[in-house]
């Protein structure tokens, strides 16, 4: 079906696939890196890239969930990422709190 070396690694005993309709195989895999500068642009290193605006997507929600993370007290819900938001978006760990 799928012949060549995936992007990037993945949690091995977390992948599962179902048969559907008989006709359909649907594979989920759980990425080891998961973190927003990590967004795979392919499937397999040389094969089924993502949609340019697909990627882009990617990145705004990884990037997004990302600063959920970092601020647990504000309130993402209905916000959108616009700017430097590629790999991952712009790093503010050195900032004083």
């Amino acid at each position: 079906l799928l012949q060549g070396k995936l992007f990037d690694s993945t949690v091995t005993d977390e992948g599962t696939w179902t048969l559907e309709d008989r006709q359909l195989i649907r594979i989920v895999l759980m990425k080891t890196n998961r973190d927003a500068g990590n967004c795979w642009t392919s499937l397999l290193e040389s094969d089924y890239a993502a949609d340019p605006w697909v990627q882009d997507q990617m990145q705004r929600k990884l990037t997004l969930e990302r600063f959920q993370r970092e601020n647990p007290g504000f309130d993402f819900s209905g916000a959108e990422i616009s700017g430097n938001y590629s790999k991952g978006g712009p790093d503010f760990s050195s900032l004083e709190k």
